[in-house]
């Protein structure tokens, strides 16, 4: 790793020399949650540079974290964790649980990012609720420049879903208007899309069927369900 070690034998130290690297724990959050190809890694961590991904994967590599493999169908290389990266598994979840149930939400809202948000979106639908058909959705992000504001979800029958920024040419079901930080808030368990529109931050319109059961289809966070905690309040000696 490209940091000077603890110069210490105990465990913590040796595994915090791995993995307690900048971006690695993410890039470890993305493998975990199945993605296998370097532009989709991208996607995950979208302030990552290139360069700083591929270095962190060579380090995996090293540390026998990751293994690169060719998908037998394209052959494009693809990387998967090792045994030794799948027993990271529980460890990753249980940053994000602390994160969820101990980090004030209003500093977790200040972190907006449409890219991220609607990556995570993409892959966490929930497809029962969905009619089994091609389903488009257009999220409008208002408060966003041109290039960030309009995003595409296209959820097909296969579960190979698809987002888009340039208009994919279907036929629209819902349009979604929404501000940036609603819609966080609502797919990190913060808010309900209920109360969100009572406050007209999220606006649904189309299919009406589908407008209904989008809390239910929309898919959260997978730390979404973990029972926010109140900080002690800091006592200072007299």
């Amino acid at each position: 790793m490209d940091q000077a070690g603890y110069g210490q034998f105990c465990p913590v130290a040796m595994a915090a020399e791995i993995v307690c690297t900048r971006w690695t724990a993410l890039l470890l959050r993305e493998l975990l949650c199945g993605n296998h190809r370097f532009n989709d890694l991208r996607k995950g961590v979208p302030r990552m540079s290139p360069t700083l991904l591929s270095k962190r994967l060579k380090e995996l590599e090293d540390a026998g974290i990751v293994r690169q493999v060719k998908d037998p169908k394209t052959g494009t290389g693809e990387y998967h964790l090792t045994e030794a990266g799948e027993d990271l598994r529980p460890i990753i979840l249980a940053l994000g649980t602390w994160g969820q149930r101990w980090i004030d939400s209003n500093l977790s809202l200040r972190n907006l990012d449409p890219t991220l948000l609607m990556w995570d979106m993409r892959r966490g639908i929930n497809p029962e609720p969905l009619p089994k058909r091609r389903v488009t959705i257009r999220f409008t992000y208002a408060e966003l420049s041109d290039s960030r504001r309009n995003w595409w979800l296209v959820v097909e029958p296969s579960g190979d879903n698809d987002l888009c920024q340039v208009d994919p040419g279907h036929e629209v079901d819902i349009f979604v208007n929404a501000s940036l930080r609603a819609m966080t808030s609502v797919w990190m368990g913060i808010t309900t899309l209920a109360e969100e529109i009572d406050r007209d931050s999220i606006e649904i319109e189309g299919d009406r069927a589908l407008s209904r059961s989008m809390q239910a289809w929309l898919g959260l966070s997978p730390f979404a369900g973990v029972p926010r905690r109140a900080k002690e309040p800091v006592r200072h000696a007299s």
